[in-house]
């Protein structure tokens, strides 16, 4: 996975700083608490494992309230109406395969796609936050891989009928997370993580669960380069 190095001209309290941060802040709350919607949902869809589903969800709230002390921290007040004009598409996305009950649709983007995402971020985030956000992403990233776990456990125990559904979301919805990338790509920057890297880590990491759940080498690398494309 692609590494990056700690900034140590970073200024955490600048105004350049903490403008940036302010919207980046506010993409992990309002994801955190998108991520709950969505575990929420998914246990009405999967009534057989509610218990845990709920749980997961659960555990996205206490994200979302970690993420708001790292805010308050350095007293910058999150950006939320970006943020909830930000995931628009891809809370569309997940509300239109989930009013379809395509469990496989909804798996993909919710506990591979986003929880990818989520860990590829918290990873190159971790080496340039200020003590207090890097102790808490910290802690936050191994119930991240938890979350990616029950989706690649459910997806591989029915690919063969979830397959076509896979590859039909994937081809929606990666262009989508490219265009979210685009759009704070200056923001990122300015709190020291680079696009290129972020963009690698993620589609390593979704690389890998796509073959874990069934998909061969060909395969996976087709539908990795959808998320390659310009956006």
């Amino acid at each position: 996975m692609s590494q990056i190095r700690v900034n140590s001209t970073l200024d955490f309290h600048s105004d350049a700083y903490r403008d940036s941060f302010s919207r980046i802040n506010g993409i992990v709350i309002a994801g955190e608490q998108e991520a709950h919607d969505n575990f929420i949902r998914l246990a009405e869809l999967l009534p057989e494992h509610c218990d845990l589903l709920t749980r997961l969800g659960k555990m996205e709230l206490r994200h979302r309230k970690s993420f708001e002390a790292c805010g308050r921290n350095l007293n910058v007040t999150p950006d939320l109406p970006f943020a909830e004009q930000f995931f628009t598409p891809l809370r569309q996305a997940f509300q239109t395969v989930a009013g379809h009950q395509q469990v496989g649709a909804c798996l993909l983007i919710q506990a591979l796609i986003v929880e990818c995402f989520a860990i590829a971020a918290y990873h190159n985030y971790i080496p340039v936050a200020d003590d207090f956000a890097r102790k808490v992403t910290e802690s936050i990233v191994a119930d991240e891989h938890e979350h990616l776990s029950f989706g690649v456990t459910w997806l591989k125990a029915n690919f063969a009928e979830v397959k076509a559904e896979l590859e039909t979301t994937n081809r929606q919805i990666l262009p989508i997370v490219r265009q979210m990338l685009n759009q704070v790509e200056a923001d990122a920057e300015k709190i020291g993580m680079s696009k290129q890297a972020l963009l690698e880590d993620f589609l390593g990491r979704y690389g890998e669960v796509l073959s874990q759940i069934g998909f061969t080498t060909r395969e996976v690398i087709w539908l990795s380069s959808q998320g390659l494309r310009k956006a």
